[in-house]
């Protein structure tokens, strides 16, 4: 028998915030694609006709449709707060370990404050 330790499995490491936020951006960038592809539904069903874009609608508004949409709205909102942050890569700033978790931080209470913003106008709208 080998008395060698075996290599820790992935669940024995902790992520730091900043490996955690990537892979989300990466998962958010895979659900705006699905999303985008879905969204054409609408305009394809306006073109099928009254009958088609009410089926559409009526799915839209069911529990599992604004669902979908919610999924999508805060796929769009936390890609588009990492996006900020590697545009503030590209400019050549937050490279420092100390930075990158701050920007980390940072990109997580934006994201927190635009679902807000979000949520609060589709109150008044709902």
């Amino acid at each position: 028998m080998n008395s060698r330790p075996l290599s820790p499995h992935l669940q024995a490491y902790r992520l730091p915030v900043t490996g955690l936020i990537s892979i989300s951006h990466r998962i958010t960038g895979a659900v705006l694609s699905i999303g985008a592809l879905l969204l054409l539904l609408v305009p394809i069903s306006i073109a099928l006709g009254p009958d088609s874009f009410k089926a559409t609608h009526a799915f839209l508004a069911s529990m599992p449709g604004r669902s979908l949409l919610w999924l999508w709205v805060l796929s769009l909102l936390f890609h588009l707060c990492h996006g900020v942050r590697h545009l503030l890569w590209d400019l050549g700033h937050g490279y420092c370990r100390e930075h990158l978790t701050r920007y980390a931080v940072a990109e997580l209470i934006g994201f927190g404050f635009l679902v807000t913003l979000v949520w609060l106008a589709s109150l008044d709208s709902a």
